[in-house]
């Protein structure tokens, strides 16, 4: 993996939670992966049950978008970056998450480990966004 590759990664995650295509979720993934939504969390361990996990708790089409940044890169890890942004069926904003994703990859380009961090900006600095 070069530092490129987890840019495209990262944007290859996005389509595929935008499109919940299976196969595109599932390529994402090593067959025996770990994806923590928390860092506390029992992890969902293998390829079908992330991706069983993902289709079983979609977000509304057209309900957020996101953007993530590699942050860091070391060989077959690094850490990205970014925002998820959630608006209202009328389109006004909902919330805003700052997120941090650690990741490693295997030799194939395959998430093996994926652990999230997130942050929900608080209510009190919502106005105006």
């Amino acid at each position: 993996m070069r530092r490129e590759d987890v840019q495209v990664w990262l944007e290859r995650y996005i389509a595929a939670w935008s499109s919940y295509d299976e196969k595109a979720i599932g390529e994402l993934f090593a067959d025996e992966a770990e994806y923590r939504y928390h860092p506390w969390d029992d992890p969902l361990v293998g390829r079908a049950a992330i991706v069983a996990d993902w289709l079983a708790n979609k977000d509304e089409p057209g309900s957020w978008t996101a953007h993530y940044d590699v942050w860091s890169f070391d060989g077959e890890r690094a850490s990205a970056v970014g925002e998820s942004r959630y608006t209202n069926p009328d389109g006004s904003f909902r919330t805003l998450y700052y997120n941090h994703f650690l990741l490693r990859f295997d030799t194939h380009g395959r998430c093996v480990d994926f652990i999230e961090y997130f942050m929900e900006l608080p209510e009190r600095l919502r106005a105006g966004r």
